[in-house]
């Protein structure tokens, strides 16, 4: 769920860790990754649903066009990078920005290679529920948040407004954007993107007030209509030093990465996954069937094979 530094959040329904905790990539790892010509690949998943349909699609495509085995491996994101690095993974197809992982794997030690753009752009922000911002719309300025703050109080948030996250292992700029703007807010952390997604569908079903860390693209936009409320503007540097984060998140462009020596000699399959790319609307279609449908992945990923073939074809060719 990721920012420059970061992200997005956990899915419980997929299976997969629900946090973005160290992984123990000891016991993850799989045993055909970087297999020396075996016609096997391992993708990385992360915990949240769009990297689940990527993941689901390209699996399916690898196995049902190209004839390969895949494994997939449950990794949180700044682990990603290092079993990617290690050949514990072979791809990671979609990371929201890591600068300094990518600057020690990709410049420095050149063991990971970029796969190109996802063709995704993903930003973070706070997001109240699109019925609150008609009843009151300037809530949706960052600066008059403080007016609405008892709105917000919860049991969890000590008399202050409570400004829900997802994961505590998530790294956001939540608690730096709270104290640097002086709003009277607290950070409660739902757990995971699972618990998450749970409370906003409660609080939405019986129409009460809430204020959220959230991200896009995500398919529960389309269940809870969300309304962002405006941070001081994002300028390239401003996330610089943590502490003193004082503005919006960025709009990033999310990235492929491979294994240097699978994107050398990973034959088809490499070049398959550096030419995979698709829309918001393509992951959001997958992910709402996964998580919002309770589909098989599998199942859902063969469902959007089977209707968008002028989609993926051309990542064969």
């Amino acid at each position: 769920m990721r920012l420059r530094t970061t992200l997005p959040a956990a899915v419980a329904v997929l299976a997969l860790a629900t946090g973005c905790g160290a992984a123990d990539m000891t016991k993850q790892a799989s045993p055909f990754a970087n297999a020396g010509g075996a016609k096997s690949v391992t993708l990385s998943v992360q915990s949240w649903v769009g990297a689940q349909s990527n993941v689901a699609v390209a699996q399916y495509i690898l196995e049902h066009k190209l004839g390969y085995r895949v494994d997939t491996v449950q990794v949180d994101e700044v682990p990603a990078w290092d079993a990617l690095s290690q050949g514990r993974v072979d791809a990671l197809l979609e990371d929201w920005g890591h600068p300094d992982q990518e600057k020690r794997y990709v410049t420095d030690k050149k063991t990971i290679a970029p796969g190109g753009d996802l063709g995704v752009t993903g930003h973070i922000g706070w997001f109240v529920p699109t019925y609150l911002a008609e009843q009151h719309p300037d809530i949706t300025d960052w600066r008059n948040l403080n007016k609405y703050a008892s709105l917000f109080r919860t049991a969890e948030s000590g008399g202050k407004g409570q400004l829900m996250d997802g994961s505590p292992s998530y790294v956001t700029n939540d608690k730096a954007l709270v104290k640097n703007l002086k709003l009277d807010y607290q950070v409660v952390f739902a757990g995971s993107e699972a618990a998450q997604i749970t409370q906003m569908k409660q609080f939405a079903k019986e129409k009460k007030p809430f204020l959220t860390y959230w991200y896009s693209p995500q398919w529960l936009f389309e269940k809870v209509p969300m309304t962002e409320v405006k941070l001081p503007p994002y300028k390239e540097g401003c996330d610089a030093e943590p502490a003193k984060v004082a503005c919006a998140y960025p709009h990033t462009p999310l990235q492929k990465y491979l294994n240097a020596d699978f994107a050398k000699t990973g034959g088809k399959a490499a070049a398959f996954l550096k030419r995979f790319r698709w829309t918001t609307e393509d992951q959001n279609e997958v992910s709402l069937m996964i998580a919002d449908r309770k589909m098989d992945p599998q199942e859902a990923a063969k469902k959007w094979v089977d209707s968008h073939p002028a989609v993926w074809k051309k990542w064969l060719s």
